[in-house]
């Protein structure tokens, strides 16, 4: 859905086109912008900077605070992961944000994330799920990031963890994580994620030193 921010002067502007200009820091343009993050989230689509944007007025206008608004886009930053948009985005809470149980519930999920603690952090999911319910896409972008891990640790592992990392999926969905990641079973319940050797080249290093770049140095030894 596109959104147009109405200008002072009569004119429109999208919201790509506003976020380049001083109007960013317009109050006026914020319920436009709220409207946009909860289109993100029906939509499944992604706009870190609008959604910082937010956050911003947020800070200059505390009165217009959101908290619905700021819970969305905090969890919008969880399924862009490994990207350091949740940072980002907490950097920019005020104190009364930060105080909030539901804030704090969802900094508590990323922080399981980052130690990549994936069995704790489907619990806490699931006992939070109406939290992100409204957010479309969301477990299957963590699942994404899981992925992502696993593919950077693991060569081989077993069928019943990977399962159990990826939220404890049926195995009809398992078998669609490994195909969309190009993986592939091996044996009795083991699942190749990577040869992490065809990953490792070996580089030769040639340094060249010019001798007029080190004759100063060999003189102070003299």
């Amino acid at each position: 859905m596109s959104h147009l921010v109405k200008m002072e002067n009569g004119q429109s502007q999208t919201i790509q086109e506003m976020l380049g200009c001083i109007e960013r820091y317009n109050p006026d343009h914020l319920k436009t912008l709220e409207a946009y993050v909860q289109d993100q989230a029906k939509n499944n689509t992604y706009d870190l900077e609008a959604n910082l944007a937010v956050l911003k007025l947020y800070q200059f206008n505390p009165h217009m605070l959101n908290f619905d608004i700021t819970y969305t886009i905090l969890l919008k930053c969880l399924t862009n992961l490994p990207h350091t948009d949740f940072v980002m985005a907490k950097c920019l809470l005020l104190p009364q944000q930060m105080k909030d149980e539901n804030v704090q519930t969802i900094i508590d999920l990323a922080d399981i994330l980052e130690r990549a603690d994936f069995t704790l952090f489907w619990q806490r999911a699931d006992v939070n799920r109406n939290m992100f319910r409204h957010i479309s896409g969301f477990n299957d972008s963590i699942r994404k990031f899981v992925s992502h891990v696993v593919g950077t640790t693991f060569q081989t592992i077993r069928k019943d963890l990977l399962k159990e990392l990826l939220g404890g999926i049926e195995d009809s969905t398992l078998e669609s994580w490994i195909k969309r990641n190009g993986w592939k079973h091996q044996g009795q319940g083991l699942v190749v994620v990577a040869m992490q050797d065809d990953k490792i080249k070996t580089k030769n290093i040639t340094e060249k030193i010019e001798f007029d770049n080190v004759g100063a140095l060999m003189a102070q030894c003299l």
